[in-house]
């Protein structure tokens, strides 16, 4: 029983001399494990923060913020001095600024490396990014204007300064280029292929080349803007967010858009086409998304808006390889409609440009007020539409003046009566 009491006792004064231990083990704060080296490689900095959790995360951001804080009290406290006329040799200065601020700007970039890795565990890195913001400019403290061309120079040198705009101008540029020469390429090949569809019209082969080719080069546009750190996400929903209020204040510019899709999808006529749209009669010389421009018979060039193109009625002249040619023919009633007929027939069968299918109608139609009437309705190709009713209208008029036949003018008898 003593033995046991006295083990209990041994028990329980160990258990209180070692708790102060156990509790100062728990209490001691986390220390953060990727600040050992402020030069570590970013690639190597990323691989690091991988498998840490949201509150080693945020021990690790709290560390490299206190780096960057000494690093730019560093800076504040050099040109404080300068200043004050008390840092000594100008040059030297600006020299050793330019290198605190590489090594500052470093700092911020390992810091949005963990910031990055933070947010993505879930955590909110707000007051990290905006004191980043805070310390990221670069002001210069030197007067006389030798130093500012030296701290210039330094500057245009610097790893940080002058080289790393010029690599990112010339990425920027680089990448632009890159993507032109894809579109140019690209849209050969698209135009090619293109050319051996022969179901499609020219104005919906135009519409895809042209749209590959910006396609390619807005992407080519995103990629660039990524590439230098423009965060396009947001860019891209800032344009969104734009487009939803522009698409009230552009409702028609919108209709005619939607309205020159339907144009290239359902192709009502193409490029070239005789038609007449609205009233207005001409050759269609070009169909954008917006307007379809049309050269009328006499030289003008009009401009009609989709929307009112899509909302017509749509005649294509030209449409149809062949054409009939309707005209009309009046004798007068004295004279001889077998005879009127037979010439009529005689000069349609003699005509070259004629077809003999489908067969040409041709018979009395009316009996006007001052003639008796008959048609003439052959049939010819669509190009030789004028020639054949001029040409065969003509003649018929020779003929009939030849065989006696008279053409009447409307007339009137006026009857006179005289009162006795």
């Amino acid at each position: 029983m003593f033995l046991k009491t006295t083990r209990l006792a041994a028990l329980c004064l160990l258990t209180f001399l070692a708790s102060p231990v156990l509790h100062a083990q728990e209490e001691e704060p986390a220390k953060a494990v990727t600040t050992a080296s402020a030069t570590v490689s970013e690639d190597a900095l990323a691989l690091s923060l991988s498998p840490l959790t949201k509150q080693e995360l945020e021990t690790e951001a709290a560390a490299w913020q206190d780096l960057l804080k000494a690093k730019a009290q560093e800076i504040a406290d050099l040109e404080i001095l300068s200043l004050k006329g008390e840092a000594g040799d100008t040059v030297e200065t600006n020299t050793k600024l330019i290198s605190l601020r590489e090594q500052k700007g470093e700092l911020i970039k390992r810091y949005e490396k963990v910031l990055d890795a933070y947010e993505l565990k879930g955590g909110d890195a707000a007051d990290g990014r905006k004191y980043i913001g805070a310390v990221k400019g670069i002001r210069t403290t030197v007067k006389d204007v030798s130093s500012r061309l030296q701290a210039f120079n330094a500057w245009f040198s610097s790893r940080d300064g002058g080289i790393r705009v010029a690599i990112i101008a010339a990425q920027f540029i680089g990448i632009l280029v890159v993507f032109w020469i894809l579109a140019v390429f690209a849209s050969k090949l698209i135009e090619r292929a293109i050319r051996k569809q022969r179901h499609l019209s020219s104005l919906l082969k135009a519409f895809v080349n042209k749209m590959s080719r910006r396609v390619i080069l807005l992407v080519g546009l995103i990629v660039a803007l990524g590439t230098v750190g423009v965060n396009v996400g947001a860019a891209l929903a800032l344009i969104g967010g734009g487009a939803f209020i522009l698409a009230f204040a552009l409702q028609d510019t919108l209709g005619n858009f939607a309205s020159g899709i339907m144009l290239l999808i359902y192709r009502p006529f193409d490029v070239g086409d005789a038609v007449e749209i609205g009233g207005v009669k001409g050759n269609v010389d070009s169909v954008t998304l917006v307007s379809t421009t049309i050269l009328t018979f006499d030289n003008q060039k009009v401009l009609v808006p989709n929307r009112k193109v899509w909302g017509e009625v749509i005649t294509n002249i030209t449409g149809m390889t062949t054409r009939r040619v309707d005209m009309m023919f009046g004798i007068g009633y004295s004279d001889d409609m077998d005879k009127a007929q037979e010439i009529i027939e005689k000069v349609i069968r003699e005509h070259p440009l004629v077809l003999a299918e489908p067969a040409p109608n041709i018979g009395v139609h009316e009996l006007a007020d001052s003639s008796v009437k008959f048609r003439c309705w052959p049939w010819a190709l669509t190009s030789d539409f004028l020639t054949v009713r001029t040409e065969v209208t003509k003649k018929v008029k020779q003929e009939f003046d030849a065989a006696g036949i008279s053409i009447p003018f409307p007339q009137r008898d006026v009857h006179v009566i005289r009162d006795k």
